[in-house]
């Protein structure tokens, strides 16, 4: 069993973030069943899921440019990310409390069904990703 404290080193947290974009455009697409007439997803299940793929993948590629870690408790939340992010980039802030809104709560949560907002969410998490992958150093 991995030790909760431990944190997890990725390789290379670019391309790891963007294999979780993938996957979740993946699943939507194959599963999300789309209404194409109306622009909606029919399963919010798949919504839901690809929703939390995405914020996964942001929060990865957050963890290994900021080293999010609050003592007080288990994990961070997302003000010790927005904290973090604040010191540094307001640009990214933005970025992030939008991504937040639409792939965790819209899409993660409630499972949104408009394609359109989706996409969106799709959109915020590559520009955080791009955003991030330029504050790594580069070997």
């Amino acid at each position: 069993m991995k030790d909760s404290n431990t944190i997890e080193i990725i390789e290379d947290p670019v391309k790891e973030a963007r294999r979780y974009v993938q996957n979740a455009k993946d699943l939507l697409t194959e599963n999300g069943k789309l209404n194409t007439e109306l622009q909606l997803y029919e399963d919010r299940k798949y919504v839901r899921i690809a929703g939390n793929t995405l914020w996964n993948g942001v929060l990865l590629i957050l963890d290994a440019v900021f080293h999010v870690k609050n003592q007080q408790r288990k994990h961070p939340d997302v003000g010790d990310y927005r904290d973090a992010i604040a010191i540094r980039d307001k640009k990214l802030l933005s970025l992030f409390v939008s991504g937040y809104e639409v792939m965790h709560i819209y899409m993660g949560y409630d499972g949104g069904q408009s394609k359109a907002s989706c996409q969106e969410g799709f959109r915020l998490a590559n520009d955080i990703i791009d955003r991030c992958a330029a504050m790594l150093p580069t070997a």
